[in-house]
């Protein structure tokens, strides 16, 4: 079928972008999506089939069109964090997928998927229950874990949103801590690439959050979608220094957001932004 194979080249496209075989790839795999998108995909299986449906049937649901680039991505998104499997036509929850959909199990889900990414693993490993560095070092962090260099801001955007709807800054921004999860005890160690199920121990219930309610802007940010959440967590502190380009490049971040999670009902055209220095 022409899908299967769109489908099919799409995986190769991000199979090549992770291995390596070409100057400036990455050799460490990660999404260029957030969790929450998988998420909202597998909640649509769920709606439509139960643990399974066709994909028409869930380009219906999610209100996209199944034979474009966007819904493919998705697709290819929420199968790198664990939550899907598809062929011929057919896309099916894996045991993470309906573990995700089920509000019993769907926070521990979630922190599952997140550390299923290799570079989240290798992050969360190398960062858990301290302050991640800023922005700039996390970049070069993850570049020394594999991430090309005009990649490394994408991936460590599309980190920060997917940590954030995960809940790995419950207790303060900028702050990996494996989320609060009833019955747990200790700190995830490890994932299982056939389930996606993370094995060991995870971090202990705290009795109180830090910063107010424990959201992952420290207190403000609970109350926001994640994304919005995940951006404010990466704005510098008051008084620092921060360069006109950082700056562009925030609002830029701001805009693709903006366009994600709002309905622009009358937009004729893409928004712009430019940030110019005047001169004095």
């Amino acid at each position: 079928m022409p899908e299967e194979a769109t489908l099919k080249a799409q995986e190769s496209d991000q199979t090549e972008a992770t291995d390596g075989r070409k100057n400036e790839r990455s050799t460490i795999q990660f999404p260029y999506l957030p969790l929450e998108e998988a998420f909202t995909l597998a909640k649509g299986i769920h709606a439509v089939g139960g643990s399974s449906c066709q994909m028409d049937q869930l380009a219906a649901q999610l209100d996209v069109k199944p034979d474009t680039g966007n819904f493919r991505l998705k697709l290819g998104t929420a199968k790198m964090f664990g939550l899907v499997t598809y062929s011929q036509g057919t896309v099916t929850l894996s045991q993470l997928g309906a573990r995700i959909c089920d509000p019993q199990q769907e926070q521990a889900a979630k922190a599952d998927a997140f550390l299923t990414i290799p570079l989240y693993q290798k992050v969360y490993e190398q960062f858990k229950g301290a302050s991640l560095p800023p922005l700039a070092g996390l970049e070069t962090a993850m570049v020394n874990m594999g991430v090309s260099q005009k990649q490394k801001t994408v991936a460590r955007q599309v980190f920060q949103r997917s940590a954030t709807f995960a809940g790995f800054f419950w207790s303060g921004a900028g702050r990996l801590v494996y989320p609060r999860v009833k019955g747990s005890a200790g700190a995830a160690t490890g994932v299982d690439s056939g389930t996606g199920s993370i094995e060991g121990d995870r971090e202990p219930e705290r009795s109180e959050r830090k910063n107010g309610d424990g959201g992952s802007g420290g207190g403000g940010t609970s109350g926001y979608h994640p994304f919005i959440a995940g951006l404010l967590t990466t704005l510098p502190p008051p008084d620092s220094d921060w360069p006109m380009d950082g700056r562009r490049k925030w609002l830029q971040a701001a805009s693709h957001i903006f366009e994600v999670i709002y309905k622009d009902s009358d937009s004729k055209g893409s928004l712009r932004i430019e940030v110019q220095r005047e001169s004095k």
